[in-house]
């Protein structure tokens, strides 16, 4: 018989679990206490790196379920939520998305519905390169200066770059100016 356990995530102490768990309740799981695994971290942190679902991962076991409420449970990347799926498939794992329908993210729909959302997220991810790509060009075009500003006056510059010309290292200039080796280093390479 399939055992069935829930990740409860939130992202901050001042939020609850408790919704999520009524939730997955509400929708027909019987949960037993000890299967309710909740945490309190950021989505953004990869869930195999999430110490509270590294431990759910020891304890699932083949034809177990694992129901979340939404996929951001899982992860806010839809490429972490994607190889988070796929490891529990593997491992023969339901995983159950109750704000998807209820859909069993492992199954055929749901490897469709799966990649219908990373297909998603990679537009998505292509038009926020392409906007950042023609943001530069135009800043270029408008002769902005792109990137961190110098550690360095432009003055500090001449003299450093007079003084590495003339035989000193590195580190020498890098202590004088209280700057970076790399500082130094970029000097030499100009803007």
């Amino acid at each position: 018989m399939s055992r069935v356990f829930a990740y409860c995530r939130v992202s901050t102490v001042d939020q609850s679990h408790e919704n999520q768990v009524l939730e997955i309740q509400a929708a027909g799981f019987h949960l037993e206490p000890r299967r309710v695994i909740s945490e309190t971290i950021s989505g953004s942190t990869p869930a195999l790196e999430r110490k509270g679902f590294s431990k759910l991962m020891d304890r699932l076991e083949w034809e177990d379920v694992l129901v979340v409420t939404k996929l951001d449970r899982l992860g806010r990347n839809a490429m972490d939520v994607r190889a988070t799926v796929e490891q529990l498939a593997r491992m023969q794992v339901r995983v159950h998305c109750l704000a998807l329908g209820g859909v069993d993210l492992t199954s055929a729909a749901g490897k469709m519905t799966m990649a219908v959302i990373a297909a998603v997220a990679e537009f998505e991810r292509d038009l926020l390169i392409e906007r950042t790509q023609a943001g530069l060009s135009r800043a270029k075009a408008q002769g902005k200066r792109l990137g961190r500003p110098s550690s360095l006056t432009a003055d500090q510059q001449e003299v450093a770059r007079k003084r590495r010309n003339e035989g000193a290292s590195l580190g020498e200039l890098a202590k004088e100016f209280g700057v970076s080796r790399s500082a130094i280093q970029r000097l030499e390479r100009g803007p």
